[in-house]
């Protein structure tokens, strides 16, 4: 597999970027470094292929922060993309795997696809992951975990909990709700590793019924089927979001610091329904509103209900008013409260933090925020990755954190 094969290479060639570079771990070390109770959550060896930019990368890391700086277009949000990849979905830019392939004809010999491999220590243990697409299959994406091949992306939010904050993420609370709808799976994911399967099961449903009500005259035996897996999925989805968002909720709520208190809540129909009537009832209630709907989906294309319909709420808990009316300011104060504290409530839950992924998190911050999200940084017991034009900004991370420059792909030591 391609996969394979990349990772294999790596170990015995490529151009190091940046010094300290380790060729490979055996399976023999990993039996030697169990994992640390209490230990810090974090990839502590990074290799690239052929992704975006970058021709060929490897890095070396202790599990502590990480700041990348660099000009515009260098590639510093392309290096947190790929370790994005490392959890389940389509990154932190929710591209085709097609668009990171390198396309400027200088592909590694006998690459097929970009590949991310990593070594993450984690406190269960220490594991190898490697992905990439699967140039034979498309938009497939191949996964392998300590060297065997994964049963499916889910595998992966089981391993490790990643949770990234972006530029285009500013303005999640004025733009449509798909947005709001993937941050929120992705707390969810967070909570409960299951809910990848369970989303990629009814989205799949989803989008063989609207197949089946297009092409026609639709076997009515294999659309009541699918009808029943919506049904069922997109029922266990909805709770399963009351459940981590009622939690986070309470947590953001509690939480103290310079950062707004957050509210959650969620709108939906299915998510009411819950709050009204037993699972089961809801199943039978939205499986019959979907056989009801029939023609008007097949005409409008989807489905007019479900939970691919719910959206995010959150408000600004001291002033009492929507995040979309907040200041820029405050909204980007606003996600930064619920990602940390839902790192809080994934170690309580889980028994370890999510990875964090911060790209150019300094814009819209003050000097006192910025000052206060460096101190709440230097506390979490996981790896972050930050990013950002000007390293000085960073300067109070200098003493635990590992400082890289990158222009054109290429890493190097950050020097001041």
């Amino acid at each position: 597999m391609p996969i394979a094969a990349q990772q294999g290479r790596h170990g015995v060639t490529g151009q190091a970027q940046v010094p300290g570079i380790d060729p490979g771990i055996s399976a023999a070390d990993r039996s030697l470094r169990p994992g640390r109770a209490g230990g810090r959550v974090g990839v502590t060896r990074l290799v690239l292929t052929d992704f975006r930019n970058y021709h060929s990368a490897r890095l070396d890391l202790d599990p502590g922060p990480v700041v990348v700086t660099g000009p515009n277009g260098a590639g510093k949000t392309n290096l947190l993309e790929a370790v994005s990849f490392l959890s389940p979905g389509r990154g932190l830019r929710h591209a085709r795997l097609g668009e990171i392939d390198r396309r400027d004809g200088t592909t590694q010999p006998g690459s097929m696809g970009w590949a991310v491999a990593a070594t993450v220590e984690t406190r269960r243990g220490m594991v190898q992951i490697g992905t990439g697409r699967d140039a034979a299959g498309g938009e497939r994406r191949v996964i392998r975990i300590d060297g065997e091949p994964a049963r499916g992306q889910a595998a992966l939010g089981e391993r490790l909990g990643i949770l990234w904050l972006t530029p285009q993420m500013d303005r999640l609370f004025l733009e449509g709700p798909a947005g709001r709808r993937r941050f929120l799976d992705r707390l969810v994911l967070g909570l409960d590793p299951a809910h990848a399967a369970r989303v990629a099961g009814y989205e799949q449903a989803v989008r063989e019924r609207s197949r089946l009500l297009r092409d026609g005259p639709a076997d009515l035996v294999w659309l009541a089927a699918l009808e029943e897996a919506m049904a069922q999925q997109g029922v266990a989805i909805a709770a399963g979001r009351r459940d981590a968002i009622e939690r986070l909720d309470r947590t953001c709520a509690e939480a103290d610091g310079p950062f707004p208190r957050a509210r959650l809540n969620l709108v939906g129909t299915i998510e009411h329904w819950l709050g009204t009537m037993p699972a089961l009832e809801a199943e039978e209630r939205f499986k019959a509103g979907l056989a009801q709907n029939r023609a008007g989906d097949a005409l409008a294309g989807g489905a007019a209900l479900g939970p691919h319909r719910s959206d995010l709420g959150v408000v600004h808990g001291e002033k009492g008013i929507a995040a979309e009316s907040a200041s820029t300011g405050e909204q980007k104060a606003l996600l930064i409260a619920i990602l940390l504290a839902h790192a809080a409530l994934q170690r309580a839950t889980r028994g370890e933090p999510p990875l964090l992924l911060l790209d150019e998190v300094a814009a819209h911050l003050d000097a006192t925020r910025r000052a206060a999200l460096f101190e709440a940084l230097a506390g979490l017991e996981s790896q972050v990755w930050i990013s950002g034009t000007d390293a000085a900004l960073f300067a109070p991370l200098r003493p635990a954190a590992r400082f890289l420059s990158v222009s054109d792909g290429t890493l190097s030591e950050t020097s001041f």
